[in-house]
């Protein structure tokens, strides 16, 4: 079983909850490409903008996205650095469930060449 520290959970919790939304994930797409305005995240989505400010606040509570006040606008910037947890927690995953795949494949071939 792949284990963390109770913090460290919390903090994937908060990430995956955040990237749990197609809206949300959308936005990071697009503050990969740099920093934006509320306005300019929330135009390609068909929603009003105070619901779309509560995905900004989701993805702000994870720690993914930081704003800034400019004047009277708020501009979002990616913080990447929440994601190397949950990528290494995928990775780790994704190694014993390859571990746990090769050994039911060689158990596999050896009933196979047993039946032969």
């Amino acid at each position: 079983m792949v284990s963390t520290m109770p913090n460290q959970e919390l903090e994937l919790d908060q990430v995956y909850r955040a990237l749990a939304n197609r809206t949300r994930r959308q936005v990071v797409e697009r503050l990969c490409r740099g920093p934006a305005t509320a306005t300019e995240l929330a135009e390609p989505h068909a929603m009003a903008l105070p619901s779309f400010m509560q995905h900004l606040a989701t993805l702000e509570d994870s720690g993914l996205v930081r704003s800034e006040k400019r004047g009277r606008s708020r501009t979002y910037s990616l913080v990447p650095d929440p994601l190397s947890p949950a990528e290494g927690w995928l990775d780790r995953t994704r190694r014993l469930w390859e571990a746990r795949l090769d050994r039911l494949d060689a158990y596999l071939l050896d009933a196979k060449e047993g039946d032969g």
